[in-house]
């Protein structure tokens, strides 16, 4: 961990362990102890998922490249599952009487992050 000395003194420790994950098409930024919302994954509450796309791992060091990042490994539990904001959409066909109202919310899964392992 980098430590700096604070402007009265004290140790102040600056850099936490986290890493970037690749999951349902997006990237996230995760720590040890987070909780994240994530596309489904198709697993039960309670089941350990692994994920393995780790694009970046950074705490004392940096790993960025393949050959590190083989070895890298991100660990979560599936907590729960949640729901996004509710999207309220509208179709219509001029002239034709054709409308239609609709509205969608995305089903999310709750992780949270166990261990962030280096390899």
């Amino acid at each position: 961990m980098a430590e700096w000395a604070g402007p009265f003194g004290q140790v102040e420790s600056t850099v936490a362990m986290y890493a970037v994950i690749a999951t349902g098409g997006k990237q996230v930024r995760v720590t040890q102890g987070q909780q994240v919302h994530v596309e489904l994954l198709g697993a039960d509450q309670g089941a350990d998922v692994d994920f393995t796309p780790v694009l970046l791992v950074d705490g004392d060091t940096v790993l960025a490249t393949p050959d590190q990042l083989a070895k890298a490994k991100v660990q979560g539990r599936i907590v729960g599952t949640a729901s996004g904001p509710k999207i309220n959409g509208f179709t219509y066909k001029r002239r034709t009487n054709q409308r239609r109202r609709y509205g969608h919310r995305q089903k999310y899964q709750v992780i949270e992050i166990t261990s962030i392992a280096k390899g």
